[in-house]
């Protein structure tokens, strides 16, 4: 059964269950690829060269912004973060599915990026993009406290951030709340089978 390929971005608040479901996902669906951001920072712990990052000097990064290659990218903490064009136009072609994990604003320039494509780009034809909302700010609270990872000062600065991101929620043509991981799973699955076609 032919699909459509999708390019799919998703945000969440930190706490919402994003990284979790995304996971799932990849799990089930063969053909759905996890887009690998590019980052000038160096690795951190275990992480490896192409598989949790693309790690890059920061004159190759900057290369690479001159050479019009990322679809989005940003500064943060005076180390640059990127999302490269070319890797999502490659998985497109062969008929995957490409899925995109990114915070609120971006989103919002991979956003105004496939507005500004032609209509008939499979980027622009295969993009959608969903928001994953908390319960409630109580829940979120209760789960990021429950965690144990975080000083207070940490989870008070989250939830902040959170109201904020979930302010943008509007601005995604999908929302789903994680109330409950195996219903909100479900949800998403329903989402992305009707939007490729595998009904």
């Amino acid at each position: 059964m032919k699909t459509k390929p999708l390019f799919i971005v998703m945000s969440a608040p930190s706490g919402c269950g994003k990284s979790t479901l995304i996971d799932m996902l990849l799990q089930e669906y063969g053909d759905i690829v996890y887009s690998i951001s590019c980052t000038t920072r160096a690795p951190r712990g275990e992480e490896e060269d192409g598989l949790d990052y693309h790690f890059l000097s920061r004159a190759r990064f900057e290369e690479l912004i001159g050479a019009d290659a990322f679809i989005e990218y940003a500064k943060v903490h005076g180390n640059y973060y990127g999302t490269l064009k070319a890797p999502i136009e490659e998985v497109l072609a062969e008929g995957h599915s490409m899925i995109l994990d990114i915070d609120v604003q971006g989103a919002a320039k991979v956003r105004d990026y496939v507005q500004k494509l032609p209509n008939n780009d499979p980027l622009k034809i295969g993009y959608v993009d969903v928001f994953i909302l908390p319960p409630s700010m109580e829940e979120l609270r209760r789960r990021l406290e429950g965690r144990g990872t975080d000083a207070p000062a940490v989870i008070e600065k989250r939830l902040a951030n959170a109201e904020g991101e979930i302010a943008r929620a509007d601005e995604y043509m999908f929302k789903v709340t994680n109330d409950d991981l195996t219903m909100a799973y479900k949800r998403l699955c329903d989402l992305i089978d009707a939007l490729s076609g595998r009904m």
